[in-house]
């Protein structure tokens, strides 16, 4: 009668070793460990890194417990496990001075970090711990204050750039266009130029006010309606948060958090790293982008063979050493770059870098394109204020649909990389830190230590209530709650979720509530046997009968967590991930696992006369 197929009993079976394999990870710690990244977005670490690494540690006599490289996009991590801090230390100390020849501008970043200490064998088969999370692990916490001055200047600049763009294609004559603060400033020879040009700048640029000057002249001042000040600053907040996120995931900082706090702040956590400076380092690579025109003209050449720079001009240099004169005024900003993607020249098969430009950007491409034709155009990246012209090509036609595509001297992998940093690159907005705060490992250890032996003994606890109150059905129940423990923390591990101390508190919510999915069917078997059932009947109705309540009170409770999970951010959302996970797998370890138990226990004995569920109370035993 209570018998399951051989099929179910397999399922349970497979559950319980998937589980079992996978939550193994989680108990072996984590090791101390260096990583080697690239420095500047230019520089790469391949997997050829991993013997120069080894090459240095054997000849200073150090001796690592494993080695590993991971591909981040186009670039490279390289992290080398060590035994002890000590050795983690002396290696650091090492590889920085081997690797690291000018500390003004280094090529490669060395920072401490921390691994998993699992087998070779678990990492083989993809069973890796759960990443912890700050309160857990340790690492480091920055708050950013975002420049929105800085936002809304850049803005000012591109749009007094429009401006005269405008202009120019409606014809009509101006004494000059600059941006003055936080105004764009057009000048005009007469009252007519300057009315005509309010009617075409008010139609095709509706993001600026334009009033007249009460000063002498004819001046115009453009500036900004609220809404699109506040759309602006809310875009460098979105894009700043972008380019950091991906920045910081190419150093391969595992389950970083980055978040807005605030209009103009935004939180970053990085689990795992225990070396403030280079954090801030990591933070410091961001970079701009700006696109501007390159001065060949023979009087700028002989300018810079003599040594000088030319009013209205900068020098820069490209990624070969070769200077270059370009104009200050920037063409487009890394704001208007919508994407970049590596790909090859259809008629010449070269490597190129094909890019996309936002409605605006497009615009003012077609333009410069098409009175620089045969000049060429430099895209200059800008990583801790000093800037580097990635590529200068030829203009050769006008550009018109906003679709560009660079071609040069350049491999398929070189111009992956471009498209990198093009793509991921650019910030809206100055940033400073404003806070910073350093979590040590010994502090996440303590906090794993408590929310472990609350959860353990809240498990001891339910454990001896339930086995003294149910006898042999209490120890199924346990048996079935510590299967559910085991299902949850392997699937979080197989998810790579991040736990943290909330995420602990919803990992012992749900032994409380999985508890009482058992607590259900044990009391529905004994009201059949005190109805009359038999002991094989009582069982059956049971588990039968009590599914349909079990299964309401557990949607409810998943309702409230879905809605936690759609609405909350940050720890809550930590929080309502377990315990989703949790309601779930408490609903197959209570009502699949704990029956398969009973089953093999019971199942088997055709003549039953009594079950081991504790004291049954009959109503003939009441009087």
């Amino acid at each position: 009668m209570n018998r399951y197929p051989i099929w179910k009993y397999l399922t349970v079976l497979a559950a319980l070793v998937i589980g079992i394999v996978y939550t193994l990870p989680n108990f072996f710690g984590e090791s101390p460990a260096v990583q080697v990244a690239g420095a500047k977005s230019t520089v790469k670490v391949d997997v050829d890194m991993i013997s120069r690494v080894e090459d240095i540690l054997q000849r200073n006599n150090l001796e690592s417990t494993g080695s590993f490289f991971e591909q981040n996009g186009p670039a490279g991590t390289v992290r080398v496990r060590f035994g002890s801090t000590d050795e983690q230390l002396r290696a650091k100390d090492i590889i920085e001075h081997e690797l690291v020849t000018d500390a003004d501008d280094p090529d490669y970043t060395i920072a401490l970090n921390l691994m998993p200490a699992s087998p070779a064998w678990l990492t083989a088969i993809s069973a890796r711990p759960m990443h912890l999370g700050l309160d857990l692990r340790g690492g480091v916490h920055f708050l950013l204050q975002v420049d929105m001055q800085g936002a809304l200047s850049s803005r000012y600049e591109s749009l007094a750039s429009e401006v005269r763009t405008v202009l120019r294609e409606e014809r009509i004559n101006n004494a000059g266009i600059e941006r003055q603060s936080l105004t764009v400033v057009a000048r005009f020879d007469s009252a007519a130029e300057r009315d005509s040009a309010i009617t075409a700048l008010r139609r095709q640029i509706p993001d600026l006010t334009f009033t007249p000057s009460n000063t002498e002249g004819f001046e115009l001042h453009g500036t900004l309606a609220e809404a699109a000040i506040i759309q602006t600053q809310s875009n460098a907040l979105r894009q700043n948060i972008t380019t950091l996120y991906n920045r910081i995931n190419e150093l391969g900082v595992a389950q970083p958090i980055i978040q807005q706090q605030g209009a103009d702040r935004i939180v970053v956590q990085l689990p795992g790293v225990q070396d403030v400076a280079k954090a801030k380092e990591i933070l410091g690579r961001t970079a701009t982008l700006e696109i501007r025109l390159v001065d060949d003209s023979p009087t700028a050449i002989a300018a810079l063979n003599a040594g000088t720079v030319p009013f209205g001009l900068e020098r820069y240099t490209d990624r070969d050493g070769r200077d270059l004169l370009l104009r200050r005024q920037v063409v487009l900003t890394g704001e208007n770059l919508q994407d970049a993607q590596p790909g090859r020249d259809s008629q010449t098969q070269q490597a190129s870098v094909n890019l996309t430009l936002d409605n605006k950007g497009s615009r003012i491409f077609r333009d410069v394109t098409r009175n620089n034709i045969n000049k060429r155009m430099a895209i200059v990246l800008f990583e801790k204020g000093k800037g580097e012209v990635v590529t200068a090509p030829v203009i050769r036609s006008e550009i018109p649909n906003g679709q560009v595509q660079i071609t040069g001297s350049m491999g398929p992998q070189e111009a992956a990389d471009i498209s990198l940093l093009l793509r991921a690159g650019s910030l809206a907005a100055p940033m400073s830190i404003i806070e910073e705060r350093t979590i040590g490992p010994s502090l996440g250890a303590d906090n794993i230590k408590q929310g472990f032996d609350s959860t353990l003994y809240g498990f001891i606890a339910i454990a001896i209530f339930i086995v003294l109150y149910y006898r042999l059905f209490g120890l199924f129940s346990t048996l079935g709650l510590s299967f559910n423990v085991l299902l949850l923390l392997a699937i979080l591990s197989m998810l790579q979720a991040t736990l943290t101390l909330p995420g602990i508190a919803a990992i012992a919510l749900t032994l409380g509530m999985a508890i009482d999915a058992n607590v259900l069917i044990n009391e529905r078997i004994r009201e059949e046997l005190r109805g009359g059932a038999s002991p094989q009947q009582a069982i059956q109705l049971g588990f039968d009968r009590a599914w349909a309540t079990i299964f309401d009170s557990n949607l409810t409770s998943l309702i409230v967590g879905i809605a936690l999970l759609a609405f909350g951010t940050g720890p809550i959302r930590g929080f309502a991930v377990v315990h989703c996970i949790g309601i779930l797998t408490s609903m197959f370890s209570s009502v699949v696992g704990v029956r398969a138990l009973v089953n093999l226990w019971y199942g088997g004995k055709r003549r039953l006369q009594s079950i081991s569920i504790g004291q049954v109370w009959k109503p003939q035993d009441k009087k």
